[in-house]
């Protein structure tokens, strides 16, 4: 084996990427980003997570915790990057996303065994060994490419979306409590509504505005990643049963649950960026900056990262994939 094609510097092609090289496989890493970004990215670095827990949580009662116990015991690098730059919250395994990422781009460029290709690629290649890892942020020339000589010309796609993210020093902290639910660790940052302050809330984000592209003709949305306006839509008490559940939350001022809460969780390790848990949106930057000023606590929030809409792209696995993740026509 002369060269492997590795295509996507994100997780899945960063350690697929490490895991050859430390085998000995000289290997050729294509990576899009910078000449051409991808609607939900910001950086230029390999592996650059959308949210700061896209790892998910932790124990082995859970598929994503299992998946990373088996990278920790295969000694990845992907989750000793993620461990080294480790943020709290609670019984996720989040990280300091920029960090993160530095500490994987790192990791690839100074391999000797390992040509990281800044360029798009547009076509899988046809000879030789390659894995496809551009991940569901495909672009569109490549994943046409895909469809039409892998995949049967059968498309899958659901729509997805990232939190706002709140500077630190615009958190009103007489009104915002650090607690994690039922007595966990307090790892967040809590702003808690009465009634009267949720009806407010509720009723702007009715009223809010999507950014929806005009391409965009049904939405799909993912059900683990829900924009916030769309669980709004499904009924008023919704996000109370939510993200935005009071349960296990006294807000320390009265001693009681509050009507609803609001999460943030850190996203920096010195504390300076805070994102709201649960708050993914596609909402217009201004409607979206007036319903986060309606949360108690946040009434002078400045957001640094504002929420983002973005269509995700899949294959049908069991369809097409062998047990080894092989194209089934194309081994």
């Amino acid at each position: 084996m002369s060269e492997v094609v590795v295509i996507g510097a994100g997780l899945a092609g960063s350690q697929a990427a490490l895991a050859a090289a430390d085998l000995g496989v000289q290997v050729r890493l294509y990576e899009m980003r910078p000449t051409k970004m991808t609607p939900a990215h910001r950086g230029h670095g390999a592996s650059e997570l959308v949210c700061s827990n896209s790892l998910g949580g932790e124990g082995e009662t859970n598929a994503k915790g299992m998946l990373q116990a088996e990278l920790r015991a295969a000694r990845a690098p992907v989750m000793q990057a993620a461990d080294s730059n480790r943020i709290p919250a609670g019984n996720a395994l989040a990280v300091e996303r920029e960090a993160f990422s530095a500490t994987i781009t790192a990791l690839l460029e100074a391999h000797p065994k390992i040509t990281l290709e800044r360029t798009e690629l547009t076509r899988v290649p046809d000879e030789g060994v390659v894995v496809i890892a551009s991940g569901p942020l495909t672009s569109d020339a490549l994943a046409a490419d895909i469809l039409e000589r892998f995949a049967g010309g059968e498309r899958l796609s659901f729509y997805d979306a990232a939190a706002p993210v709140i500077e630190f020093d615009s958190i009103n902290l007489e009104v915002a409590f650090r607690a994690g639910r039922y007595g966990q660790q307090a790892d967040y940052l809590n702003c808690p509504f009465d009634r009267a302050q949720y009806a407010a809330f509720y009723q702007r984000l009715e009223e809010a505005r999507s950014h929806t592209p005009h391409d965009w003709e049904k939405l799909e949305f993912f059900e683990g990643c829900m924009p916030i306006e769309e669980i709004a839509r499904r009924g008023v008490d919704t996000p109370r049963f939510g993200p935005m559940k009071p349960k296990g939350l006294p807000d320390p001022r009265t001693g009681r649950e509050a009507y609803a809460v609001a999460q943030l969780r850190q996203e920096d390790m010195e504390g300076r960026l805070w994102s709201l848990v649960g708050f993914q949106t596609g909402l217009k930057w201004g409607d979206q900056k007036e319903v986060v000023r309606l949360i108690p606590g946040l009434e002078k929030a400045e957001i640094a990262r504002y929420g983002v809409m973005h269509r995700n792209t899949y294959l049908c696995a069991p369809k097409l994939l062998t047990s080894s993740l092989q194209f089934k026509a194309h081994p």
